[in-house]
């Protein structure tokens, strides 16, 4: 079958889009003719969509289905951001992938701050990933039993989920909440350098295997939404997912002054009454200006599962004025992230990584802190502008044509 034969079948309802791989040679024709099917019946000029370098057949098997192209979105790099962590260590150029005008240049202005500062000091506090299944039973004391029947079991437990992985190790399954005759137990895991969702997804789908064979409660689905993942959770603020970072600074009153144009004081009120006390007042979970800004564009430029921004915008921000000099810091406990598997096998996305200085195995400790380190740059330039009245100049100059 030619090209206008296989769009003729698709227009008429004969062949669905997935079915086109099978008959063509290659992802790039398959793609193509989906491409053109669809500015066919939609009477449409995807050109730029079509313009596009990435290996299409390596993404085929993982990344994309349906394949049509590829969209384009700015990137842009802020530094040098001077980093002195455990993993990350030195001056470091950040790759930021936004269409938002005025941050880059944000986090630019931040990461001046800080490097003039003698760098942002980052510490890596935990790294766990979590699934959580949802077990239906008879009544609440057969729920009881249930949950002991996990605690009892651990060790053996344990080593049936890491027959599943070589990277893979299964902390504990706490907490098991039971809410009536449900019992939600949370598997927890180090996952190593990958994000690990697939990883530990496998593991405990094995360990209800053998629950099965043991137990008479129904295992109704292997997320329960306990895990909790990509969506804001408090569980996850407390407990933590993926890696818990922090980053702290003291950033002297000179330069308080003479590069964020503001004071230590003003700085620490907006921080209290903003982030504080009107995200308490409205219900956040999230005690920032805008972790989620910084997170999505390093997220898109290193191909990162974008999903888990809803995660990372959990966090709080402090910041203290000690006598004109400002101690200034943030705070994610819930940031999935890796540098090998999912996207980040993606060309652009290795290179992204590779600006960074990271290659994949080994490197995801680093990425933790380079991550947390942007976030910090992003949230004291804007509280910097908040505090100085600056925030609408900046977006009416660099966020307009």
């Amino acid at each position: 079958m030619n090209k206008e034969e296989i769009i003729k079948k698709l227009i008429n309802g004969e062949l669905k889009l997935y079915q086109i791989d099978k008959i063509t040679e290659n992802a790039k024709d398959a793609t193509d003719i989906r491409r053109e099917f669809i500015e066919t019946i939609t009477d449409s000029k995807l050109d730029k969509i079509a313009d596009y370098t990435l290996d299409m057949e390596s993404a085929n098997k993982k990344n994309i289905e349906n394949s049509i192209g590829t969209i384009q979105i700015p990137i842009g790099v802020a530094g040098p951001l001077k980093i002195n962590g455990a993993y990350a260590n030195g001056d470091f150029y950040i790759p930021l992938a936004t269409t938002e005008g005025a941050l880059v240049a944000s986090i630019n202005r931040g990461s001046s701050a800080i490097t003039s500062s003698g760098g942002v000091n980052t510490v890596l506090i935990d790294d766990k990933m979590t699934r959580a299944p949802v077990i239906k039973t008879n009544s609440a004391k057969e729920a009881i039993n249930i949950k002991n029947w996990f605690e009892n079991n651990f060790n053996r437990l344990k080593e049936i989920a890491e027959s599943t992985t070589s990277h893979g190790k299964l902390l504990k399954i706490d907490p098991i909440l039971i809410v009536g005759n449900l019992v939600f137990p949370r598997f927890v895991y180090s996952t190593g350098d990958s994000m690990g969702m697939n990883m530990v997804t496998i593991a405990t789908e094995k360990v209800l295997d053998e629950f099965n064979k043991e137990n008479s409660g129904h295992v109704v689905a292997l997320s329960g939404n306990v895990c909790v993942d990509k969506k804001p959770a408090a569980i996850n603020l407390i407990e933590g997912r993926g890696k818990t970072v922090t980053a702290d600074i003291i950033i002297p009153e000179e330069i308080v002054k003479n590069k964020l144009k503001t004071t230590a004081k003003a700085i620490e009120e907006v921080n209290t009454y903003k982030n504080l006390i009107g995200s308490a007042i409205s219900g956040s979970m999230a005690f920032n200006a805008h972790y989620a800004n910084m997170i999505g564009a390093i997220f898109l430029a290193t191909g990162q599962d974008e999903a888990h921004i809803a995660e990372g915008s959990l966090g709080i921000t402090t910041a203290e004025d000690r006598d004109g000099d400002l101690y200034f810091s943030v705070n994610m406990n819930d940031l999935p992230i890796a540098t090998i598997g999912g996207g980040t096998s993606v060309e652009t996305a290795k290179e992204g990584l590779a600006i960074l200085g990271i290659n994949g195995t080994g490197d995801v400790k680093k990425f933790a802190e380079i991550v947390i380190a942007t976030v910090l740059a992003g949230e004291l330039s804007l509280l910097a502008a908040l505090s100085a009245g600056h925030l609408a100049r900046a977006h009416k100059e660099l966020g307009r044509a």
